[in-house]
C-alpha cells in the first residue's frame, strides 16, 4: 500500500499528531493536536507497542481530544524497515513513512541534534504535511510483505557477486605483491597457487599459500550460493504465469532473468507509478543546474534514485543497444550519440532512464517498445 498524505483537513478539525524518532532502545514519542501546541513527549522502549498504545490513549486527554479522535503519525525510514508502518497502521493509525534525505536541516556549521529535537520537529512537519503542504517532504513507497519478502533474492545476488568480485581482486592483489600473474584460467585447478612462483622463481610462501586457499574456498561458497539463487530466479519464470510481468519481460531479447529480477524487486510493478515521471525519479540520472544571478553552470546528473536500478539500468541500456539495433530507442541514440566515444559513455545514461519508463510500460499494460524484438515462444 502507498504511503501518502491524506487531503488537506481543515486546521481546527480534532486530531492527533504522532512521530516516532527511533532508536535501537527506545523510541521518542512526540504529539500534538496542530499548529501552536506545544508537543508532549514520551519514551517508550523500542517495540513496545502497548506502551505506545497508552501514550496515544494519554495524549488524547491530556490535548482534550475525544477518545474516538483519528491519529495521523510519521517516522523516518531507517534500519528498521517497514515492520513498525504495519504494526501502527494494525493499531489504527493512519501512518506514513519519511525519506530522511528529504528533510530539510538547518545549514549552521554546528547545530544541536537531539532526539527530543528531532521529534518535536518532526511532529510539526507532519502537521504541515497533513495541511496540504506537498514540499516539505517525501514519504516512502511502503511494498507489500510478499513484494518485500521476494526482493530478498535478488538483492542478496547482488551482494554474493560483489563479494565474488572483492575475493577475486584480493587473490589478484596478493600475487601482485610478490611479483606474478595468473589469468583467470589459471586459478580454475585444484590447489593451483602450489604450482605459481615468484619473481625469482621461487614458490610461494607458506603463509600466501594458506591465505590464497582459504580465500578461494570461500569464493567457492559465493560460487554455489550465487548458482542456488540462480536456480531460485529461473524456477520463478519457469512456473510464472503468461501475463505475468516477469514473463513479459524476459520475452524481451537484451533482458535477462537477473535483470527483470532486480527491476521487479525493486518496485517496477508494486510501487504503481501513476506516470513516467514518478518512474524517472525512482531511477534518477536527472540533471542538476546551478543558475544564481549570472552565475550558470551544469552539476552534472544528481546521486539521487535507487542505486541497484541504476546499476542494472545501465547495463540494460548497453544490452539494448546491442540486442535491439532496430528499435526506436537505439536509432535514436546512435543517431545523437554514435560519434565519439565521450558521447555514447554520456548518451547511455539517457537511453537508461527511457529504457526504463518503456519496460514499465510494457511490465504493467503490454504496450511493447516501438520496434523491439521478442524472443520466439519455446
Amino acid at each position: 500500500m502507498t504511503a501518502t498524505i491524506g487531503s488537506p483537513t481543515s486546521v481546527s478539525e480534532a486530531r492527533l499528531y504522532v512521530a516516532f524518532e527511533l532508536g535501537k532502545a527506545e523510541w521518542t514519542v512526540a504529539c500534538t493536536s496542530g499548529f501552536g501546541v506545544t508537543p508532549w513527549l514520551r519514551t517508550v522502549r523500542s517495540g513496545d507497542l502497548a506502551a505506545v498504545q497508552t501514550v496515544v490513549a494519554q495524549a488524547r486527554a491530556r490535548l482534550g481530544l475525544g477518545a474516538a479522535a483519528p491519529v495521523v503519525s510519521c517516522y523516518e525510514a531507517g534500519r528498521d524497515g517497514f515492520w513498525i508502518h504495519r504494526a501502527l497502521t494494525g493499531l489504527g493509525l493512519q501512518n506514513v513513512v519519511v525519506d530522511s534525505a528529504s528533510i530539510e536541516v538547518n545549514r549552521r556549521a554546528r547545530r544541536t541534534k537531539t532526539d527530543r529535537l528531532d521529534a518535536e520537529k518532526l511532529v510539526f512537519m507532519l502537521v504541515r504535511a497533513w495541511q496540504g503542504d506537498r514540499r516539505v517532504w517525501r514519504t516512502v513507497h511502503v511494498p507489500e510483505e510478499a513484494a518485500e519478502a521476494a526482493r530478498h533474492v535478488s538483492r542478496e545476488r547482488t551482494s554474493l557477486v560483489a563479494e565474488q568480485t572483492r575475493l577475486r581482486n584480493q587473490i589478484g592483489s596478493w600475487l601482485a605483491t610478490i611479483g606474478c600473474e595468473v589469468s583467470a584460467a589459471g586459478r580454475r585447478a585444484a590447489g593451483w597457487w602450489t604450482a605459481v612462483r615468484d619473481w625469482q622463481g621461487r614458490p610461494l610462501p607458506g603463509s600466501v599459500q594458506a591465505r590464497i586457499a582459504r580465500a578461494t574456498a570461500r569464493l567457492q561458497l559465493v560460487a554455489e550460493q550465487i548458482a542456488a539463487l540462480d536456480t531460485v530466479q529461473q524456477t520463478a519464470t519457469a512456473t510464472a504465469a503468461a501475463p505475468e510481468a516477469l514473463t513479459r519481460l524476459i520475452q524481451l531479447k537484451g533482458v535477462a532473468t537477473t535483470s527483470a529480477a532486480v527491476l521487479l524487486g525493486e518496485g517496477l510493478v508494486w510501487r504503481h507509478f501513476r506516470n513516467r515521471r514518478e518512474v524517472g525519479a525512482l531511477l534518477g540520472f536527472a540533471p542538476a543546474p546551478y543558475a544564481s544571478g549570472e552565475r550558470q553552470r551544469d552539476q552534472g546528473i544528481t546521486r539521487a534514485g535507487n542505486r541497484r536500478l541504476q546499476a542494472v539500468g545501465i547495463q540494460l541500456a548497453w544490452n539494448w543497444i546491442r540486442w535491439q539495433p532496430s528499435s526506436a530507442l537505439t536509432r535514436w541514440y546512435q543517431a545523437r550519440f554514435g560519434a565519439g566515444r565521450r558521447a555514447r559513455r554520456i548518451g547511455i545514461v539517457a537511453v537508461a532512464r527511457k529504457l526504463l519508463i518503456a519496460l514499465w510500460r510494457y511490465a504493467t499494460t503490454g504496450v511493447v517498445p516501438t520496434g523491439a524484438l521478442l524472443r520466439p515462444a519455446v
